[in-house]
């Protein structure tokens, strides 16, 4: 987990901050009054990811908070209560990542925009790729400021290998020159597109191409943006931002249409999508397919008699520990209600039967204690295994297995052996 140091003498701003940040943020949160407290902080931590720091506190009025998270490498963000010309051109002196002035609740949800945007850079990967030395370390030294994963390469050739070698760990975002050897800014974009689609890798072409004729052609074949060099640290990071931005908004519109907006498991659409693949390429390969249908016995006891707020956070521990005990290969969707699907290729039926009965002892033997309710659960499982016509006859058989299951005794796992 990410840890966010908020440093300020107000105690109504460190709670307000406190408050919106973990409303949005999965964060461990420290607060300080104080320079001495800050610094205590920072001496006890591994490592903090970001800090928000007042300019004037009460044993520290000229910034020196400032300075010393910047001399321990802590990406920083200014709260001040004020601005004047002087204190603007101080403060954009300092190696910080933003300012931000605390005049109304807009600044605080602009300062959690930042913090969420450092947060994310953590883990995102980043390619230069420039034929330049020199270039390739201003960029780079300007990344880094970012708190972005940084892989470089002098060429388009060097740089679809690398990312062709990188697919454990994707890259965001391609920043390429134009003119290069080997192979240049415009044949790595048009190569990149025919791999990538735009709003899975973005591309931002640098050039000292000043032609209007060279950005369109850029933007043509599919280029996300165009920076002019030389270019500002201001410019770059913002580009460099919004591009990511973009990628994450284009990322939440995929999950609100394939993901069950309560559980964060795939919908009943994308599991019949994906799964018809999966199904058609186990067939091609005389591979075996395990259909399993999850159903919690009972549940809507649990919604008479906790209310539904409980019965929806049962829902999401129980598909939290489903997806605990599979692959990142299987999929798993929230089927309808309490009902969850699970799609597995490649398993043998001794391990398809080894998993499912670990996930059952897995929800079964848990106590749930949800606010001030405690109280454990009964699982029934119908899974079909073998190969069938398609996905859709396969989950007919796992529900009546399920069915089966119901029907005698509940509590139990039936498999259908096809």
């Amino acid at each position: 987990m990410k840890t966010v140091l908020i440093v300020d003498d107000s105690h109504l701003i460190l709670d307000l901050l406190e408050e919106k940040i973990k409303k949005f943020l999965d964060v461990t949160i420290l607060k300080a009054r104080t320079y001495k407290e800050a610094v205590k902080h920072i001496a006890e931590q591994d490592i903090i990811h970001i800090a928000i720091l007042d300019l004037s506190l009460p044993d520290a009025k000229n910034g020196q908070i400032v300075d010393y998270t910047i001399s321990k490498d802590i990406p920083s963000v200014i709260l001040t209560g004020l601005m004047n010309e002087n204190l603007n051109q101080t403060i954009l002196q300092k190696d910080i990542i933003d300012y931000v002035i605390k005049s109304d609740l807009n600044s605080m949800e602009y300062t959690v925009n930042i913090v969420n945007r450092v947060l994310s850079n953590y883990d995102r990967n980043i390619l230069v790729v420039d034929d330049s030395k020199f270039q390739r370390s201003v960029i780079v030294k300007m990344l880094e400021k970012m708190k972005v994963n940084i892989v470089t390469a002098v060429n388009g050739e060097e740089a679809l290998n690398i990312i062709n070698r990188q697919e454990a760990n994707k890259f965001s975002l391609v920043l390429t020159d134009y003119n290069m050897p080997i192979m240049d800014g415009l044949e790595l974009t048009l190569k990149i597109r025919s791999l990538y689609k735009k709003d899975q890798l973005s591309v931002i072409v640098m050039s000292t191409n000043d032609d209007p004729e060279t950005t369109s052609k850029f933007i043509k074949i599919g280029a996300n943006d165009f920076i002019q060099k030389p270019f500002t640290q201001t410019e770059f990071t913002t580009r460099v931002n919004s591009n990511l931005d973009l990628l994450d908004l284009f990322e939440k519109t995929k999950t609100l249409v394939t993901k069950d907006y309560l559980t964060c498991s795939y919908n009943r659409t994308f599991f019949f999508e994906s799964g018809e693949h999966i199904v058609r390429k186990a067939k091609r390969k005389n591979k075996q397919i395990a259909v399993a249908m999850i159903d919690i016995d009972d549940f809507q006891g649990i919604n008479d008699q906790y209310g539904y707020d409980v019965g929806d956070s049962v829902l999401q521990e129980v598909s939290k520990s489903i997806k605990g005990n599979l692959r990142t290969s299987d999929l798993v969707s929230r089927f309808k209600d309490d009902e969850f699907a699970i799609l597995l290729e490649d398993i043998t039926l001794e391990n398809t039967t080894k998993l499912f009965k670990k996930i059952k002892i897995s929800l079964t033997e848990k106590t749930f204690s949800i606010g001030k309710f405690s109280f454990s659960l009964h699982i029934s499982i119908g899974i079909f295994y073998g190969q069938d016509e398609d996905l859709f006859h396969m989950i007919k058989k796992a529900n009546a297995s399920l069915k089966y299951a119901k029907d005698n005794g509940k509590q139990q796992i039936v498999i259908n052996k096809h």
